[in-house]
């Protein structure tokens, strides 16, 4: 009696795939996937004015699960916040899509990050790695406007601005 309810849920369910899943990127790659083939400083976000996407950034942030780690306002937790006046790898647009979507230290795949030559600029109390979300974000557009809310919440913090 409950057999074909349940088969049809199931066919319900893979027939409508999550509403957070999304396609890659118009080319077929992974921000992972670019993060490996494109260059050591070829990474440029297409948000210059960061504050225009900020607010979609943020919804991405939380989409995927950063608030976890790093809090829900970015103000640390068992993670770096990102308020501090320097990041520790750097804060120019090709190191933060990296440290996001590579992930650092052990838990970058293949230890890539590293590869790249992308070392510590700087510390914090927090010294643990942070894992890879280049396959968990599906397009390279949620990446950007993910740092776009970062730089919007970091901006504040300094005495120069951005």
């Amino acid at each position: 009696m409950y057999l074909p309810f349940g088969y049809a849920l199931l066919a319900v369910i893979l027939a409508f795939p999550a509403t957070t899943q999304q396609a890659a990127s118009a080319d077929g790659m992974t921000p992972f996937d670019r993060a490996v083939v494109t260059p050591k400083g070829e990474l440029v976000s297409p948000y210059p004015n960061f504050k225009s996407v900020a607010k979609d950034g943020y919804r991405a942030y939380m989409r995927a699960g950063c608030n976890g780690c790093h809090g829900g306002g970015g103000g640390g937790g068992m993670a770096a916040p990102l308020t501090n006046p320097a990041w520790i790898y750097g804060d120019d647009d090709d190191t933060l899509f990296r440290v996001i979507v590579l992930g650092t230290g052990s838990l970058s795949p293949g230890l890539t990050f590293g590869k790249f030559g992308y070392r510590r600029k700087s510390s914090e109390a927090m010294v643990g790695p942070m894992p890879h979300f280049g396959e968990i974000i599906k397009k390279d557009e949620d990446v950007w406007k993910i740092i776009a809310w970062m730089r919007s919440v970091h901006c504040e913090q300094r005495a120069t601005g951005c």
